[in-house]
């Protein structure tokens, strides 16, 4: 009977550090499969990457998460269909990051809208 009572203290109690933290409530085999899946991801760009793309990477991270979501894709897409050859450095990269930012670049385009006033070139207004 403790052991269920003090199981279930701990579920109460881990919900509630969930909340504070704005972490969802979820499975914890949900949460599992979601640190092995980064643990798989974390590996296979270990393996892609040499050690200044990878603090490179990081440090976009940190900046821009989506960017750098993407790169990882696009690097784990390549290592799996066999594309990469050899690790690839800091200024493979940086080509890679830059075919990214065209793909995803958007086009800003800016439209002016002038009013049509009553506006003469005679000069009966004065």
């Amino acid at each position: 009977m403790a052991d269920e009572e003090l199981e279930a203290l701990r579920q109460r109690r881990m919900g509630e550090i969930r909340a504070e933290h704005g972490e969802p409530p979820g499975d914890p085999s949900q949460q599992e499969a979601k640190q092995r899946e980064a643990e798989i991801r974390n590996t296979i760009l270990a393996q892609v990457l040499d050690q200044a793309a990878r603090a490179r990477l990081s440090n976009l991270a940190l900046v821009k998460p989506d960017k750098a979501k993407a790169v990882e894709n696009y690097l784990i897409q390549m290592a799996r269909f066999g594309q990469l050859a050899g690790k690839v450095s800091e200024q493979g990269l940086i080509e890679i990051l830059e075919k990214v930012s065209q793909q995803t670049e958007k086009k800003t385009t800016v439209k002016f809208n002038r009013r049509k006033v009553l506006d003469s070139d005679e000069e009966d207004d004065y």
